[in-house]
């Protein structure tokens, strides 16, 4: 008899599976940011866009983008604004950078009215580089 022996003789057995609760963390953190992150990469305002042949992506290295919706919204990126807080900022942008390009998207009911009426406000302000944001047709 061997008392006070610390010493094993049996080797412990090598593991026969994968531990699976690491991956499903990561799995699940995973999840958890798609979650978050899937509502921010849409745009929240949606317009029906007037369809071109010619329309095609601007490559202006500084743009703002000016939306019109069919209640008559006016929005200066995705930012809905009011009509003298698009005029007063639209006017702040055009005198710190004469050449920003703005892109004007405008939705197919919008009266043509209001589309000149927005035109003539972002030239007011100094820019003239307008571009109209048309889709492409489906073939």
């Amino acid at each position: 008899m061997a008392f006070g022996r610390l010493e094993r003789n049996e080797r412990p057995k090598p593991m026969g599976e994968i531990n699976m609760t690491p991956l499903i963390d990561v799995m699940l953190v995973l999840l958890v940011i798609f979650m978050i992150a899937a509502p921010l990469m849409s745009s929240s305002l949606r317009l029906d866009l007037p369809k071109s042949e010619a329309a095609t992506q601007s490559d202006a290295p500084k743009f703002i983008a000016v939306s019109l919706a069919p209640d008559g919204g006016l929005y200066l990126g995705e930012e809905k604004l009011s009509t003298q807080t698009f005029q007063q900022r639209i006017g702040e942008l055009g005198r710190a950078n004469a050449e920003l390009e703005v892109q004007l998207r405008a939705d197919k009911l919008v009266p043509y009215g209001q589309v000149a009426e927005l035109i003539g406000w972002v030239q007011a302000a100094g820019l003239s580089r307008i571009a109209f944001v048309t889709e492409a047709p489906q073939p």
